[in-house]
């Protein structure tokens, strides 16, 4: 499962949450971090492109070298799923790749313009990663109406929970709300030496009009400008899934390819 970018898997896949399976063969990648083991997980059905099977690369997260290690995992094209991160591993396709926001070059199309003016009078916070119910609502609401057919639809406090604070990395949320108090959009993230990841992002599915999908990544832009923080990683891009395509709209894309991160240039 993919949380940074709003994919899921259908209930078919249900039981798989746990990314390490019973039998995955250890395959330690050179380069990054040698005492640390990486597994690579049996094929399963691809959540995003029918027809074709997912296999990640993966390894945990744990003690107080984690932040640092995944710095490095995520310039390698790496993301989080709670004490886990991942990368695709599949032997005949190379349909998911890392993309990310070059802050600096950012400059707003007419289309994030519009999104920036209609939501700027929303107020914005960033907090401890803590669940409460009123995050949990929200979260539910967004998975029902948008993935009403994915695991996430049904999940429970307790993993929602789980999602939010199983972390040993620099993790925060950024809650957006409007001017009756109302919470309309909120973002679990990474913070990085080098910029923000955006792990999940879930929104009032009741507000079409104010692209609050495109607003929480705008924001996470704007912090990283008052951080002086040069990217904002946004997960994979993926051509054949509209879940994933959308990120192509975004201004100074960039997108690793063969260990480089190059400016973007759709297929």
């Amino acid at each position: 499962m993919e949380i940074g970018s709003g994919g899921s898997r259908s209930r078919t896949e249900r039981g798989r949450s746990d990314p390490t399976p019973p039998a995955a063969r250890r395959k330690p990648l050179a380069g990054l971090a040698p005492l640390h083991q990486f597994f690579a997980t049996a094929p399963v059905p691809c959540p995003y492109v029918p027809g074709r099977a997912e296999r990640k690369l993966i390894v945990e997260l744990e003690g107080c070298a984690a932040p640092e290690f995944y710095d490095e995992l995520s310039r390698a094209g790496f993301r989080r799923s709670h004490r886990f991160a991942y990368r695709p591993a599949c032997r005949a396709c190379a349909a998911c790749v890392p993309v990310r926001i070059a802050v600096e070059r950012f400059a707003h199309s007419r289309s994030t313009r519009r999104v920036r003016n209609a939501n700027a009078g929303l107020a914005v916070r960033l907090l401890p990663p803590r669940a409460t119910v009123e995050l949990f609502r929200l979260f539910l609401a967004y998975q029902r109406r948008r993935h009403g057919d994915s695991d996430m639809a049904t999940m429970s406090y307790g993993e929602f929970r789980n999602m939010v604070e199983d972390t040993s990395l620099r993790t925060a949320l950024v809650e957006s709300r409007d001017a009756d108090g109302a919470l309309v959009g909120v973002s679990l993230i990474d913070r990085l030496d080098d910029g923000i990841s955006a792990v999940y992002s879930f929104f009032d599915p009741g507000r079409p009009q104010q692209s609050l999908g495109t607003w929480c990544i705008l924001w996470l832009v704007e912090e990283c400008r008052r951080r002086s923080l040069p990217y904002v990683y946004l997960g994979y891009w993926i051509a054949e899934s509209p879940k994933m395509a959308y990120k192509a709209r975004f201004p100074a894309l960039e997108r690793l390819v063969d260990g480089n991160w190059t400016p973007f240039a759709p297929e």
